[in-house]
C-alpha cells in the first residue's frame, strides 16, 4: 500500500455534526443487508455454485458498501470539513479528505 494515502484512524476525533436516527437507521440497514448478502455468497460457495452468479453477488456487495461510503464521505464533507474551513483548520482536515477520497477510490 501507498505509504502517503494511509491514514489511520483518529479514534479521539468526533464528528462535528451527529447523525440523525434516521441516518443512522438508514446506514445500519445497508450494512446489514450487506452482512446477508456476505452469508449468502459462503453459502453458495459452501455449496459449489457457479462461479458468475457467485461474482455477480460479490458486486453487489462492492456496489453496496460504495453506497455507504460515499453517504459517509458526504456527510464528512458537509459537515466535518465544512467546520473546519470554517474554523480556518480547513487544511489538515482537506488534506486528510484527499487522502480519503484518494483511498476510498482504490476499492
Amino acid at each position: 500500500m501507498d505509504e502517503k494515502f494511509t491514514i489511520p484512524l483518529s479514534p479521539e476525533k468526533t464528528p462535528v455534526k451527529m447523525r440523525t436516527e434516521e441516518e443512522k437507521k438508514q446506514l445500519i440497514q445497508r450494512l446489514k443487508r450487506v452482512e446477508g448478502q456476505v452469508r449468502g455468497i459462503q453459502k453458495m460457495i459452501e455449496e459449489e455454485r457457479y462461479c458468475v452468479d457467485i461474482l455477480v453477488q460479490v458486486s453487489a456487495i462492492n456496489a453496496a458498501l460504495k453506497k455507504v461510503g460515499y453517504q459517509l464521505l458526504e456527510d464528512h464533507t458537509r459537515g466535518c470539513v465544512t467546520n473546519a474551513v470554517q474554523q480556518g483548520d480547513g487544511k489538515e482536515t482537506i488534506d486528510e479528505l484527499m487522502k480519503v477520497i484518494q483511498q476510498f477510490s482504490k476499492s
